[in-house]
């Protein structure tokens, strides 16, 4: 067994890991940005270092600045969470090439295989595993796109090669769109995954999206452990995931686990994943659906998912643990036959995102109140305190809260228990949508598919849902109490240490080039702090287009000097995973550009101007 393991991520799936290591007696180390250092993850740590500023390209998408703080804490295995660093195979075999670390994942081979999803699909094809019509070779070309059409029918889903979730995922409805929506498609997986080719599949209009989770070890063993239902989607993001499906009947639930383990297994798979399919729902149906309903490969997730939790709650098995000790060698030790599936499990992701303004994640604010709920069949995973800064420089998810029930019923009844006891204050979050949910016709008879939220949803019924039971999402400090806190981050070759001088009441602390007496001198100001420069001066000068939300500028789509019409598109503006496009909404001429492609701009920040 490992002595230490680096865990390079952040938040709640960060400290999930440092918990299964704690239990398997391994020490911990955290690595942190700069808008990062009080966070959870890093209090929860044995050690953290600091690998860079808050920009997730400047730090936790750094290989070397990961490696080097896992080389530095004499750590003897990483462990890469979900998201990030995690479907890396480039980053997977830089760590396998390093003497004396461990990757604890799939090897970077299978990552590269499956990550890819023409390759995936080609393996999975071979083992017999259905997959939807489309290509197996990357497409550049406008017109293989419109051949497509010609033979397979339109829509087309254009898709990049290691997207997922949404991500560098484009629809084509008719030959018209080709041309964009490809080039768009190309654009974010560039953006996101450094990789700009796309692959083509039919796509499919109403499908349900269900998942199973597999582990595999070393010795040849590959186990599944049932599946999970995350039809439940906004944008192609999943916001609700239960298991197992209340739609599946016990003969299609048992075809669609075996195709996954003969898709890992021809693929020389080892470690955790999730094997995911669309399944092609019939709301006409009476009862469950039947063995003879079609079901899709979609693609393998090399890595453990924010849904595990779910899993975990109805098989008993501690996926995590089981990650860390395929990775040392040890071999699984149960059969497939006695995994049993014990209830039913929800989890709903706690995302600080106002539901009823388009799901807008939160500008920032602090946690004035703070209470998870507890009790029987409650688990909640996250790492943050009362009191807590939101760091929003990364995803809008803060925690998941994951119920248990002896069977669906309960486990509806109990989550509607949980959510209304989850007090947060401070900042908005999509509790009183979940709440919602638990009332819906469609979700509680588990008749909705990856369509009901961006289709069927009526958006008033959310909007009441935010002003029932919203609570106070104020950001405002609201303390006008002058407030010393002497605590100290002290970092010494990039290791962390904590000094706590903390004092109410006292005098200011000195700054500037005078010598502290008492210890160390304040670390440097967090990323997004004042850095004494004037923001670039823009009124008055034209209308002010500015960012509607927090995210990373992935193109600029005018020039100085160019007119413009109303609805234009002038900036794409990446936030939450999607592409959004910042559009003109009159006509004029552009006189300045404030950004250009890469940079980081909060919400309200000015991007262009009209004149």
């Amino acid at each position: 067994m490992f002595r230490k393991v680096l865990v390079a991520n952040r938040g709640e799936i960060a400290v999930r890991v440092m918990r299964a290591c704690e239990e398997l007696n391994v020490g911990t180390v955290a690595v942190y940005s700069e808008a990062d250092k009080d966070s959870g993850h890093v209090r929860y740590a044995d050690e953290a270092y600091n690998i860079g500023p808050a920009r997730a390209a400047d730090s936790y998408l750094d290989h070397e600045a990961v490696i080097e703080a896992a080389l530095k804490a004499d750590a003897d295995a990483i462990h890469p969470g979900y998201g990030f660093l995690a479907e890396n195979a480039e980053f997977a075999a830089k760590v396998e090439a390093e003497d004396g670390l461990t990757w604890i994942g799939p090897s970077s081979d299978a990552m590269e295989t499956l990550g890819e999803k023409t390759k995936a699909r080609t393996v999975m094809n071979e083992a017999d595993v259905p997959i939807v019509p489309g290509t197996t070779e990357p497409v550049t070309d406008p017109d293989e796109v419109k051949a497509f059409g010609d033979e397979h029918g339109y829509p087309i889903a254009i898709k990049a090669e290691g997207g997922g979730g949404g991500r560098g995922m484009k629809v084509v409805w008719d030959e018209s769109e080709v041309e964009d929506q490809l080039e768009s498609a190309q654009r974010e997986g560039e953006a996101y995954f450094d990789n700009d080719s796309v692959y083509l599949e039919r796509y499919l209009e109403n499908p349900r999206h269900i998942e199973v989770q597999i582990v595999a070890d070393q010795h040849g063993n590959v186990r599944h452990l049932g599946e999970r239902d995350c039809s439940l989607q906004r944008r192609h993001q999943k916001v609700i995931e239960e298991g197992p499906s209340a739609a599946l009947s016990d003969e299609l639930r048992e075809q669609i686990g075996d195709a996954a383990r003969r898709g890992v297994a021809a693929a020389d798979y080892t470690n955790a994943g999730t094997v995911e399919f669309l399944v092609e729902e019939d709301q006409s149906r009476d009862g469950l659906l039947g063995p003879e309903t079609n079901f899709y490969f979609l693609e393998v997730n090399t890595r453990i998912q924010v849904e595990h939790c779910v899993t975990e709650q109805i098989t008993g098995i501690d996926i995590v643990k089981r990650q860390i000790r395929v990775a040392a060698g040890e071999e699984l030790d149960f059969e497939q036959s006695e995994v049993e599936i014990d209830g039913h499990a929800i989890e709903f992701r706690i995302n600080a995102e106002n539901a009823a303004e388009d799901f807008q994640p939160a500008s920032g604010g602090s946690l004035t109140t703070y209470d998870p709920p507890g009790g029987v069949g409650v688990r909640l995973d996250d790492a943050l305190r009362q009191g807590d800064e939101l760091v929003t420089d990364y995803d809008s998810m803060i925690a998941k809260l994951i119920v248990w029930g002896e069977d669906r019923d309960e486990c509806l009844e109990r989550s509607l228990r949980a959510l209304r006891e989850y007090d947060i204050e401070g900042i908005p979050t999509i509790i009183p949508f979940h709440r919602l949910m638990l009332t819906d016709e469609a979700f509680v008879e588990s008749r909705h598919t990856t369509k009901y939220l961006d289709e069927e949803m009526d958006p008033a019924r959310i909007e009441e849902a935010q002003q029932q039971w919203g609570g106070d999402e104020s950001t405002a400090d609201g303390d006008d109490e002058e407030v010393v806190e002497r605590e100290f981050t002290v970092e010494v070759n990039g290791k962390r240490f904590e000094v706590e001088l903390e004092e109410r009441g006292a005098p200011p602390i000195p700054t500037g080039g005078e010598a502290n007496p008492s210890g160390p001198s304040p670390p440097a100001a967090a990323a997004g702090a004042d850095d004494g420069e004037d923001d670039v001066e823009l009124a008055g000068e034209g209308e002010l287009v500015d960012a509607e939300m927090q995210g990373t500028i992935l193109s600029v789509e005018v020039e100085e000097g160019d007119e413009v019409a109303a609805g234009d598109v002038l900036v794409v503006l990446e936030a939450m995973k999607m592409e959004n496009d910042i559009v003109a909404s009159s006509g004029g001429t552009v006189t300045k550009i404030a950004v250009e492609e890469g940079d980081s701009v909060d919400m309200g920040d000015s991007l262009v101007v009209l004149e």
